[in-house]
């Protein structure tokens, strides 16, 4: 079933009504183009809105609005609805900081104990030597969203999750590998509060929204949700599009914090293309965009397959808070930002003066097909259906997942029981890195319960021998797979560990290392 996608009008007359000319070219075929691709792929995305805006030449050349805020709700998305922009605030902070770096006040290359005396990593002489531009560009040593559910549906403030950091085993040697890092990106957040005097989000307002005009783009959570105008996130779950509540971030200020729209981020995106300056007004430097803009780490090779998918993109590097690759023979600066039922992506060609932002507001890759259409169409190059190649990587995957899916099924050992009695599985499990979980017998069966997190509740099945099969409740909007938790016991035959692995592309469960607290008499 697709959803009726509406349309709304732009509420100033910028596209499609007669021509609109940049600097003596004509655009008007070039985002006709665009607006077609745009609103067929969204309703074979199925996706409920999203939100559309190009900067070309220093002008605003295109911002629109497609479909409906939220799901059988009439109200439309239009230019400046909010979505939450996720990991896009990372640009955001490293600008704030390229600021402190103008003004004398802070460097690239200082060490981050030098603003946060208390910040402690796994190995002491990485904590000595982790520098700024180290937090920046993700090369600490931890693995791809090592930490991440220390700050995701947490109670803990930015400073515990910080210092639980502390806990986390790096994968590889320091500065030798890329590891993509939110817990890092926190403390960065945390080094301009310290700088400035001033809260993270008090600073990106004075300094970005309101000299940019970004006037509808909000950060705390109360902020947020006492807003208009704003988008519903969106997920699948079991095959159904479903609404989910707005998450609350504020404890990943720095990684994740900004909720904006499409009209304000392509003034963000204008002060980038003019490097760092707005209208005539110098908000940072030059030689700090071109830093900002300068590899620092490898992110990784590029595969046979995505050389045979993409043949135009040769590399994939991590600048400041900035990717960095190529297409069709030009230099991209971009981003990417998934929270629960929002994904957004911010791209730029430098050499073209071209600027894009796409946001939606669920969970697909629409960003990335919208993004590549619009790259095709102003490069004049061949314009490749990315749409349907995408649908088509999508169904693959998902027959990957069923194939997975079933080869577990085919694992499970039959006509096992567990080990001892359910009261013997309940009890405190508990990690210095996380905190405590606890798991209690209720109505015959086992329930887990991860306390810092109190969204996170999942009731337990036995799968085979000692390990359950786990399902989280619907207090947790992540589209978590079919998870597993396993006991341990010790030579008494007493259960001395309770280990979880939920495989998913974005939390590591695997490295909670939760122990068995001995009961209290």
């Amino acid at each position: 079933m697709r959803l009726n996608s509406r349309r709304c009008p732009l509420l100033i007359a910028l596209i499609l009504v007669g021509s609109f000319t940049v600097f003596g070219q004509d655009l008007t075929s070039e985002l006709k183009d665009i607006d077609e691709y745009a609103t067929k792929a969204g309703r074979d995305w199925n996706v409920p809105g999203f939100a559309v805006a190009i900067v070309k030449d220093d002008k605003v050349v295109f911002a629109k609005g497609y479909g409906i805020r939220e799901l059988n709700k009439p109200e439309p998305v239009d230019k400046d609805t909010l979505f939450a922009i996720a990991s896009n605030s990372k640009a955001f902070t490293a600008a704030a900081l390229a600021i402190l770096v103008d003004e004398g006040k802070l460097k690239w290359d200082d060490k981050v104990i030098k603003y946060l005396p208390w910040f402690q990593l796994y190995d002491p002489w990485v904590t000595n030597e982790m520098t700024v531009r180290d937090l920046l560009c993700h090369r600490s040593g931890l693995e791809t969203f090592s930490g991440d559910l220390l700050w995701y549906e947490s109670s803990y403030s930015r400073e515990e999750i910080i210092r639980r950091a502390r806990y986390l085993k790096p994968n590889s040697s320091f500065r030798t590998r890329f590891g993509y890092q939110n817990i890092l990106f926190v403390a960065a957040g945390e080094i301009v509060s310290v700088i400035t005097g001033k809260p993270w989000d008090a600073f990106i307002k004075e300094r970005f929204f309101r000299p940019l005009g970004m006037m509808r783009s909000v950060i705390p959570y109360q902020e947020l949700i006492a807003t208009p105008n704003i988008a519903t996130p969106h997920n699948e779950m079991h095959g159904t599009l479903r609404k989910l509540k707005f998450g609350n971030v504020d404890n990943a200020w720095g990684a994740a914090g900004i909720n904006s729209s499409v009209a304000d981020i392509a003034q963000w995106i204008r002060l980038q293309l003019g490097r760092g300056t707005f209208e005539g007004k110098k908000i940072f430097s030059a030689q700090r965009s071109r830093e900002m803009w300068t590899p620092n780490t490898i992110v990784g090779g590029i595969s046979e397959q995505s050389e045979k998918f993409n043949p135009t993109v040769h590399f994939s590097l991590y600048g400041l808070g900035w990717q960095i690759s190529d297409y069709q023979g030009r230099k991209v600066i971009a981003h990417g930002g998934g929270l629960d039922g929002m994904i957004s992506r911010v791209a730029m060609i430098p050499e073209e003066n071209l600027g894009l932002v796409v946001l939606t507001n669920s969970e697909t890759s629409l960003t990335t097909v919208i993004s590549n259409r619009i790259f095709d169409v102003f490069l004049g190059v061949a314009k490749r259906d990315w749409n349907t190649e995408f649908l088509l990587r999508s169904k693959q995957n998902k027959q990957a997942e069923a194939a997975s899916e079933k080869k577990v099924d085919e694992e499970r050992v039959p006509n096992t029981k567990p080990s001892l009695s359910l009261p013997s599985y309940a009890g405190t499990y508990s990690g210095a890195m996380f905190g405590d979980a606890r798991v209690s017998e209720e109505n015959g069966k086992l329930v887990l319960r991860l306390m810092p997190s109190p969204n996170f509740v999942g009731d337990l099945e036995h799968w085979h021998f000692d390990t359950f099969r786990i399902t989280w409740r619907d207090s947790i909007v992540y589209p978590f797979p079919r998870g597993f938790v396993t006991f341990s016991l010790d030579q008494k035959g007493k259960v001395s560990e309770l280990k979880i692995d939920v495989p998913n592309p974005d939390f590591i469960f695997t490295e909670l290392e939760l122990k068995r607290q001995e009961q209290k008499p």
